[in-house]
This record gives C-alpha cells, structure tokens and sequence, in this order.
C-alpha cells in the first residue's frame, strides 16, 4: 500500500494530471462536518455493497478523518479486490487541513 502526503495530493490536484478518485470512507456526519471537494463519499461500512460504483483500475486516494480507516480500506481493495492503484491519504483530512487547507475546519 502506497501514501500520499496532503501536500503532494494538493499538487496532484493542481497539476494537469488525470485527476485521482477521491475516495472519502467516513460517515456521513464527518462529511457534514468538513470534506474535500469532488470527493466519492461511501462510508466504510457499506463499500462491500457499493464496489460496483468504482473502477479497480483508475487511481483512487482514500481518505477519513486520521488515515487509519483508509488505510484498511486501501489494504482491502488491493488484497481483496485487485485493486491496482490506491493511495492511502496519510493523516487524512484532519492532516488536509492541517497542512494545505486551514479553512476545512477539524474535528
């Protein structure tokens, strides 16, 4: 499993690169409470019914609040469901904030 930085995901976005799937696992509440732009919001617990909603071989960034459930998440697209190109967001959007964005607030 692979991480990206904030600051390296934020260059990403900014650059002319094929944009990644932001691929956002937290509940629903945490994403009322602060989330990224163009993000695929599917909670942790229901992505084993909603694969069918992602392509296994387009480049998806993880995400939730610390990096610790994305981090499970990336493991299990890889080992399980051949997932070729996941990035664990390390640190997560707590991190985003943090370190590239000020104005998504923390929680």
């Amino acid at each position: 499993m692979r991480n990206i930085s904030p600051v390296e995901l934020k260059q990403r976005l900014d650059s002319d690169a094929p944009l990644p799937l932001l691929l956002d696992v937290r509940e629903p509440w945490e994403i009322e409470r602060a989330c990224l732009p163009h993000s695929h919001c599917i909670p942790m617990k229901e992505l084993a019914t909603r694969l069918q909603e992602l392509d296994p071989d387009r480049e998806t960034v993880v995400l939730c609040h610390h990096g610790i459930r994305s981090r499970s998440v990336c493991l299990f697209l890889e080992q399980h469901m051949q997932f070729s190109n996941v990035l664990n967001l390390d640190g997560g959007i707590d991190a985003w904030a943090r370190q590239v964005d000020p104005g998504v607030p923390t929680y």
